[in-house]
């Protein structure tokens, strides 16, 4: 087929954070994201901001520049926008692709909020293009969890029977947030740890196990307790000093626990329980560590220094194991990166793996990536999760 045509929003040659520059860019200039997609128009916050860009990354001197998201969704030369941008201008820099119906990629979360990603849902709805709508819930495709969920449906552990998260991170530190990073601090945003450092996990885990059930008497399906343990957060600047202290109405302490859907592989009734503390955690302990129980053995999952499964850290590398009751043996759960993976930095390997599956629904195959939609419940999840509770 002819490679996909790219518009890329937020590759900025002076961005404070380098998502697109490190996860998204080395994938499309790969001989794999060559194969398949073609990088053919940039739109960053003016056309000069656009061109020093197209510049400072060495795109060829024929990739158009824009500074107007309407004028992005009008090049009729675009087939795939893909968005970058801090969450709370998702939606201001999406709309008119989406409604002149492009395919859109978006960063998660979608929106800062549930009404905002409707809105964006209901569009791409109007327009046709709702299974061509992506969003970088990336876990779920990563390698390793898809090997989880084969060892799960084998029948190797038997029925799941529970499930258990301990996460420690989303950020750094736990008093000291960088400048660029300070908007992490207000709720109102939409871009803070809990919906990105927790969810990210938390839906990696889901797309394992299944989406938590709802209570069909509180019609809720998470029960959670939230706390702000450090209301006050130094703000480094960019020199490294610590510039000013600001308040956070942010929780950095969460803990939920909810029932798993009955299925042929979890029993029914099976508890999920997942904490996430932000900071680092006690010397010696791992930032995440994620088991799964079974009738017939237990799953374990341990990151050592990252909070994350979205991304796939191999230094040092996350490890899976399998403890068989029956045996009392402990080994390990073997999975390996596609070929095209391995030669790229590690946060660009599950961000390929959405584009390979972008690719490959658009030729007739099966649309296996989080759209709008799939990010739509996300959304409401977490908001009835953290409904009611208040810094």
């Amino acid at each position: 087929m002819s490679p996909i045509r790219v518009g890329l929003i937020g590759l900025s040659a002076s961005a404070k954070t380098a998502w697109a520059a490190t996860a998204h860019l080395p994938y499309l200039l790969s001989p794999a994201g060559r194969a398949k997609f073609e990088i053919v128009a940039l739109l960053n916050s003016s056309v000069g901001a656009a061109r020093s860009a197209i510049d400072f990354y060495n795109l060829p001197p024929t990739t158009r520049a824009y500074g107007n998201p309407a004028d992005l969704a009008a090049d009729p030369d675009v087939d795939l926008v893909v968005c970058n941008t801090r969450v709370d201008v998702h939606e201001r820099t999406i709309e008119a692709s989406v409604e002149a119906g492009k395919a859109v990629f978006c960063e998660w979360p979608l929106a800062q909020n549930s009404e905002h990603a409707a809105s964006l849902v209901a569009k791409a709805e109007k327009a046709g293009t709702l299974n061509k709508t992506m969003v970088g819930l990336q876990g779920g495709i990563f390698p390793l969890i898809e090997n989880l969920r084969k060892v799960i449906a084998s029948g190797r552990i038997g029925k799941v029977l529970s499930s258990e998260v301990r996460v420690f991170g989303g950020l750094n530190d736990r008093t000291i947030m960088p400048e660029s990073l300070e908007y992490f601090t207000r709720r109102e945003v939409g871009g803070n740890i809990y919906v990105i450092g927790f969810t990210h996990v938390f839906d990696t885990v889901q797309s394992v196990l299944g989406d938590i059930e709802k209570d069909p008497e509180t019609g809720k399906a998470v029960h959670g307790h939230f706390q702000l343990q450090r209301p006050e957060v130094r703000i480094r600047d960019a020199n490294g000093d610590v510039s000013k202290t600001v308040k956070s109405n942010v929780p950095d302490l969460v803990l939920i626990a909810g029932t798993l859907p009955e299925s042929p592989t979890t029993q029914k009734g099976a508890t999920l329980h997942y904490r996430f503390r932000r900071g680092q955690p006690f010397p010696g302990e791992p930032n995440l560590s994620w088991s799964i129980n079974g009738e017939k053995g237990e799953i374990r999952v341990v990151s050592p220094t990252a909070a994350f499964l979205n991304i796939g850290v191999d230094d040092p590398p996350i490890t899976t194991e399998l403890h068989d009751f029956e045996t009392d043996k402990v080994t390990p759960l073997e999975w390996e990166w596609e070929d095209w993976q391995k030669d790229l930095p590690t946060r660009a390997r599950n961000i390929g793996g959405l584009y390979e599956a972008f690719a490959a629904a658009q030729e007739g195959g099966h649309v296996r990536y989080p759209t709008f939609a799939s990010a739509l419940e996300r959304h409401k999840q977490l908001e009835e999760l953290i409904s009611g509770w208040s810094a």
